[in-house]
C-alpha cells in the first residue's frame, strides 16, 4: 500500500538498461502466441513439467516438503495426501489450477486472497481464510540460532484495511495508465510481502497473486515455465531484493528498485529459457527429442535419466532414450555408468 500511496512508486527513477530489460519482455509477450501455434505438443509438455515444478519449488522455499513421484502424483493425478506436508502441496495446486483456468473470470479483491488462502489450507486441519488474528513479524535466524525481527509487518488490526487499499490503490493505476503493468505488479507484490496479511502462507499466497496479476497483464510465461522454480534457485536474491525495498516501507520512503529488479531479472530469465526450449522449433515432428535436449542443456553439468523425466515428464522412455543416443553420437553428452540408474555428464567443448 505504501507503494502506491500519493503515487509514491511514479517518482522512482529507473535506469536505461532496466528500460530495455522491458521492452524485451515486451517482445517476449508478442510472441508467446506465435509458439502456441508452432509447437503445442511442446508447449503441453511443458505446461504439465511447469504446475509440478511450481508446486514443489513453492512450497519447499518454505520447507514443507514431500518424494518427487509423491508430488507428481498428487499434483497430476490428485491423489489423497497422506501427511501435512502432502496436503500443503495439494491445497497449493488446487489455487494453481484454478489460476490458470479461470484468471480471466478473477476479479481482484480481499475476498479472493481470503478465497486463496482458504484453499490453501483445505486439506489440513488449520483455520485458514482468514487475516492474521494477532500481529506478526518476518524473522530472520541468526547463525548462533537467535531468532531476530527482520521486518515488523502492519498490525493484525490494520491488515484488512491496508490489503483493501492497497488493492484500490493497484487497479486505480492500472485504469489510469501511468506507467508500465510490469512495475504496478511488481510493486504490488512487495507491499503485499510487507502487510503479511496471514498467519501462514504469505510467500505461497504472494507467489500465486504474482502468477494471477502477470496473466492479466498478458505474461503466461509462468504457465510453461515455472516461475517458482526460478525464485526457489535464486532464493537468497529473492529475500535480499524483498529485505532492501522493505526498509523504511511503514515511513513511505522505501527503494523499490531492487525489487523491481530482482522481478523483472526473474521474469526475463523465464522468458529466455521459455524461448531457448521452443523458439528453434517450427514443426511438431522431432519436438519432444528437441524439448529433452533442451532440458539437459538446462540440469546441472552431471544428471540421472530421472532429472530429465521430471523435466519432461510427457516424454515417454524410447524417446528419452533416442534422444540421449543422438546426443551422445554428436560428443555432446557421455554416459559415465551403466543402467537406467547411471550418471550422464555434459561435453563441455
Amino acid at each position: 500500500m505504501k507503494s502506491f500511496e500519493h503515487d509514491y512508486l511514479l517518482d522512482t527513477p529507473i535506469s536505461h538498461a532496466f528500460l530495455a530489460n522491458m521492452r524485451f519482455l515486451g517482445e517476449c509477450r508478442g510472441r508467446q502466441a506465435l509458439y502456441g501455434e508452432q509447437s503445442p505438443e511442446v508447449l503441453e509438455t511443458l505446461r504439465r513439467a511447469a504446475i509440478i515444478q511450481s508446486s514443489e519449488s513453492s512450497n519447499r522455499i518454505e520447507g514443507i516438503t514431500a518424494r518427487h513421484s509423491r508430488i507428481e502424483k498428487i499434483v497430476i493425478d490428485k491423489v489423497k495426501p497422506q501427511d501435512r506436508s502432502e496436503q500443503e502441496i495439494a491445497g497449493y495446486r488446487d489455487v494453481l489450477n484454478t489460476i490458470h483456468v479461470n484468471h480471466g473470470r478473477m476479479k481482484l479483491s480481499s475476498d479472493l486472497l481470503l478465497g486463496w488462502h482458504g484453499t490453501l489450507g483445505k486439506y489440513t486441519k488449520e483455520k485458514t481464510g482468514v487475516w492474521k488474528p494477532k500481529d506478526n513479524a518476518i524473522l530472520e535466524v541468526r547463525p548462533d540460532g537467535r531468532a531476530v525481527v527482520r521486518f515488523k509487518t502492519v498490525s493484525a488490526l490494520a491488515t484488512p484495511e491496508f490489503t483493501k487499499k492497497l488493492i484500490s490503490h493497484y487497479s486505480r493505476l492500472i485504469d489510469d495508465n501511468k506507467t508500465d503493468q510490469l512495475l504496478l505488479i511488481a510493486s504490488c507484490i512487495l507491499d503485499f510481502e510487507c502487510i503479511h496479511p496471514f498467519s501462514d502462507g504469505n510467500g505461497r499466497i504472494g507467489r500465486l497473486l504474482t502468477l494471477y496479476l502477470l496473466y492479466t497483464a498478458g505474461y503466461e510465461v509462468g504457465r510453461y515455465i515455472s516461475l517458482e522454480r526460478i525464485v526457489e534457485q535464486s532464493k537468497e536474491s529473492y529475500y535480499e531484493a524483498l529485505n532492501k525495498s522493505s526498509l523504511k516501507w511503514h515511513e513511505g520512503e522505501h527503494d523499490l528498485r531492487p525489487w523491481w529488479n530482482y522481478f523483472i531479472g526473474m521474469l526475463t530469465a523465464a522468458y529466455k529459457e521459455f524461448e531457448e526450449r521452443v523458439g528453434t522449433i517450427t514443426t511438431v515432428r522431432g519436438a519432444k527429442r528437441v524439448m529433452v535436449e533442451n532440458a539437459i542443456l538446462h540440469l546441472p553439468n552431471r544428471f540421472r535419466i530421472a532429472d530429465i523425466q521430471r523435466a519432461c515428464p510427457a516424454v515417454s522412455y524410447p524417446t528419452l532414450k533416442r534422444a540421449l543416443s543422438n546426443m551422445a553420437n554428436k560428443k555432446r553428452i557421455r554416459c559415465l555408468g551403466k543402467g537406467r540408474d547411471a550418471e550422464w555428464e555434459r561435453i563441455v567443448s
